[in-house]
C-alpha cells in the first residue's frame, strides 16, 4: 500500500479540465493541525482491489457485474480504511476457557453520497453491522461542475463518533467537501475517513486547499479530469453504470 501526502500540482488549464472554482488557488503543500498533512491519500494496491479495479474499468462490463465488482472494491477498501480504528478490551467465553478479545470502542457512522455511495453501503454494513448510515444526496451541475445538494439525512450529533463517507469517484473534490463540511457541522472530528474507488489529482489539490482534515483511501489517483469534470482513465459515470441513466 503505497501513501501519498501531496497532491500533483494542477497544470496551466488544468491539462483539458477547466476548474470551477478559477479563484482558488490550490497549495501542494498545506498542513492541517500540529503541522500534519490536512489531506492524506493511501492507494490500496492489492491485487484483488486492482483485478476488480480492472473489471469496472471495461466499458464491456454489463451493469450486474459492475454493481458486484464495485462492492468488492469497496469492501476490500473499507478493511484498509478501519485498520486504525480504536479498540477496547473484552472478556469473552470460549467452549473451553475464558479470554481476551477486542470490539470496536466506537461504532462509526457511515455517509454514502448518492447515488454512487449506495454501491458501498452493503460492504460498509456487511463489515459493520452495528454502524449508523446517513445519507448526503448531492447531483453535480453539468455545466458548472458545482455541488448541488439535495438530500441531507445524519444523526444530530456526530461528536466522538470516527466518520466515513463513501464516495466512489472522487472528481473535483466539490460534492465530498459538500459533505464534510456537513458532517463538521454536526460535531465530527478529524481525520474524517473517505472511501472512493478512484481519485483525480484535482479533486485532490480542491479539498487541501480548503483545509480539511481527511484520510482517502482509494484504489487508484487517475491521469486527471476532462473538460467536462470525468476522471481519465475513470471508469464512467459510477452512477449510472450501477443503476442506469436517469434519462
Amino acid at each position: 500500500m503505497a501513501q501519498f501526502g501531496s497532491a500533483p500540482a494542477l497544470g496551466a488549464g488544468g491539462r483539458g479540465f477547466k476548474s470551477p472554482f478559477p479563484d482558488q488557488s490550490i497549495p501542494t503543500n498545506r498542513f492541517g493541525k500540529n503541522g500534519v498533512m490536512a489531506v492524506r491519500v493511501e492507494v490500496v494496491s492489492h491485487p484483488l482491489v486492482q483485478d476488480s479495479l480492472t473489471k469496472v474499468r471495461d466499458k464491456a462490463t454489463p451493469n450486474a457485474l459492475f454493481r458486484q465488482e464495485l462492492e468488492r472494491v469497496g469492501m476490500l477498501l473499507l478493511v484498509e480504511a478501519t485498520r486504525r480504528f480504536a479498540t477496547k478490551s473484552v472478556t469473552v467465553e470460549t467452549p473451553l476457557t475464558a479470554t481476551q478479545g477486542a470490539v470496536l470502542a466506537t461504532q462509526p457512522v457511515v455517509i454514502p453520497v448518492l447515488r454512487a455511495g449506495l454501491g458501498f453501503v452493503h460492504a460498509a454494513q456487511d463489515l459493520l453491522p452495528n454502524a449508523d448510515v446517513g445519507f448526503i444526496g448531492i447531483s453535480r451541475d453539468e455545466e458548472t461542475f458545482q455541488p448541488k445538494p439535495y438530500v441531507n439525512k445524519l444523526p444530530e450529533s456526530l461528536a466522538g463518533r470516527p466518520c466515513i463517507v463513501l464516495d466512489p469517484m472522487l472528481a473535483t473534490g466539490g460534492s465530498l467537501a459538500h459533505t464534510c463540511r456537513l458532517l463538521i457541522e454536526r460535531g465530527a472530528e478529524g481525520p474524517i475517513t473517505v472511501v472512493c474507488a478512484l481519485a483525480a489529482p484535482e479533486g485532490i489539490a480542491f479539498l487541501e486547499a480548503e483545509g480539511l482534515d481527511l484520510l482517502i483511501y482509494t484504489a487508484s489517483i487517475d491521469e486527471r479530469l476532462n473538460e467536462h469534470a470525468f476522471i481519465v482513465p475513470g471508469l464512467g459515470d459510477a452512477g449510472d453504470r450501477q443503476f442506469g441513466a436517469p434519462h
